[in-house]
């Protein structure tokens, strides 16, 4: 029996802040494309999430590269939040 590659990412809202995550997981194609991006291989990141698949994992990043700017500007609007929380606490 085959998968079809949309059937594995899922977004719901009020999950996972609505961001796409793979399906029956709250693994983010966000948490993926992280570790991805820090220089793991899919192999790395099966070590790291074992009740995954690779099929999965390749998946998320598949849609990362297919969907860079939209995953990026999320890293973007996090990095934003972050320094936004920092500096309300410096403040205190």
């Amino acid at each position: 029996m085959s998968t079809t590659l949309d059937a594995m990412l899922v977004r719901t809202t009020g999950t996972c802040g609505g961001r796409i995550r793979i399906e029956g997981t709250r693994i983010t194609v966000h948490r993926i494309a992280t570790l991805y991006k820090q220089g793991q291989t899919a192999e790395d990141i099966l070590q790291t999430y074992p009740h995954l698949t690779l099929g999965q994992i390749y998946t998320a990043l598949a849609y990362f590269h297919e969907n860079r700017q939209e995953v990026e500007a999320t890293f973007a609007e996090d990095d934003a939040e972050f320094e936004k929380l920092k500096n309300q606490n410096g403040e205190r």
